[in-house]
């Protein structure tokens, strides 16, 4: 099957981009199936690369590969092997057995997420092409990695854009298994730099835990003996069991799940940790901020790792809004000399503009502030040079004058 594009519509293939949208395409055979591959051919037929269709997606074709090769199991093998292998080359699994094996058209995979939980591999297939090719992928997974367990977590929105339903459940293997004897229900350990966390692979965000924060967690953990910390957007207390790891003084973690700071009180348990010196708070972290500040609170180190507030450019007017009011009343909310340890997870808002963000803060908070250090996501969501749109997570450490 062939798709045919307009003229000039190619120069981002040319560049190794591994999208085409819709209002790119001259022409397309019928009855293209969803996910199967086609080739992109210029407006003068040749040959371009090869991809997976998306008939009811903005996004229509996705490369898969830029040469004339056949794309088979055993392309997806090679695929699939390399990033595994790299991955194992970058981690030391010895104090961390959970990482991301694939990362999407990062690894030249589009649409596909598989994520290493201990001995379980929670896949996602975010796309018409990756879940033509699911069934595939699951047989590969488990042969390169020899585990035996995959955990279907494709219920992320983008897959409605696709026009496809989610899947969550068991695809491959048991949860009962004598592997998997610590597994309650689907909440079970993970070790990270050697600290324990229990991951919620059924209802967890994402596909359980926030894998790209782990160097920055880790950060955290180096910075904050003898700190007055606060935690926002806390979930199941990545940041807060760092913390604490790391010497805090004392760490008040402020969630709008009560089930995720229940959860971020059993980590703090597993770790024996010292429990007198946490304080878990549910509500709104936007109004419990303000109310921090009308009470003159001060904190050490405040650390703001909010949802996604901009998905596309299409949210960043009101995403830079957000962003500006916590990181504003963060600043107030710092002692002379405490840190910011700040986050942006929004694909709609670059690093620069992120930047822009938080110095505006500072300057309506009436601060004057440094950055430290800039924080990114982990080696194990590598950025292809050829697609930028990988870069998603964005981090300022920032010293309060």
């Amino acid at each position: 099957m062939n798709v045919i594009l307009n003229a000039g519509r190619e120069k981002s293939l040319l560049r190794r981009h591994p999208w085409i949208f819709s209002g790119g395409i001259k022409h397309a055979d019928a009855n293209i199936d969803s996910g199967s591959t086609v080739d992109l051919l210029s407006s003068d037929k040749q040959f371009l690369a090869r991809a997976s269709y998306s008939p009811h997606s903005q996004i229509r074709a996705r490369v898969w590969t830029f040469e004339d090769e056949v794309v088979d199991k055993e392309f997806f093998r090679k695929r699939i092997r390399k990033a595994i292998d790299t991955r194992y080359s970058l981690f030391d699994s010895s104090s961390t057995d959970s990482l991301r094996l694939i990362y999407a058209e990062s690894d030249n995979i589009p649409g596909l997420i598989v994520d290493r939980y201990s001995d379980v591999l929670v896949m996602q297939c975010l796309t018409a092409g990756a879940e033509y090719w699911k069934e595939t992928f699951a047989d590969l997974l488990l042969a390169e990695t020899g585990l035996a367990t995959i955990y279907e977590r494709s219920d992320a929105d983008v897959r409605e854009l696709e026009g496809l339903e989610p899947k969550v459940g068991l695809l491959r293997g048991s949860l009962s298994s004598p592997a998997l004897s610590n597994v309650e229900g689907f909440v079970f350990p993970i070790t990270e730099n050697n600290l324990q966390f229990k991951v919620n692979l059924a209802e967890g965000h994402k596909t359980g835990f926030y894998l790209d924060q782990r160097k920055n967690r880790f950060r955290v953990r180096e910075l904050s003996k003898d700190k007055d910390v606060l935690d926002c957007f806390s979930y199941t207390g990545g940041f807060t069991i760092n913390a604490l790891a790391g010497g805090a003084k004392s760490v008040l973690s402020v969630d709008s799940s009560g089930d995720a700071l229940e959860l971020c009180k059993e980590n703090i348990v597993l770790n024996d940790l010292p429990a007198d010196k946490h304080t878990a708070l549910e509500g709104d972290v936007f109004q419990l901020l303000r109310k921090f500040r009308d009470e003159a609170r001060s904190f050490d180190m405040i650390i703001l790792d909010p949802p996604k507030f901009a998905p596309t450019a299409a949210h960043a007017e009101k995403a830079t809004r957000a962003y500006k009011d916590i990181n504003l009343l963060a600043f107030k909310l710092l002692r002379p000399g405490g840190m910011l340890v700040t986050f942006s997870c929004s694909g709609g808002i670059d690093a620069g503009l992120f930047q822009k963000i938080v110095a505006g803060a500072a300057l309506d908070a009436g601060v004057d502030a440094q950055i430290v250090e800039h924080l990114s996501q982990g080696a194990d969501h590598p950025i292809s040079l050829h697609f930028p749109e990988g870069a998603y997570l964005k981090g300022l450490i920032c010293i309060k004058a």
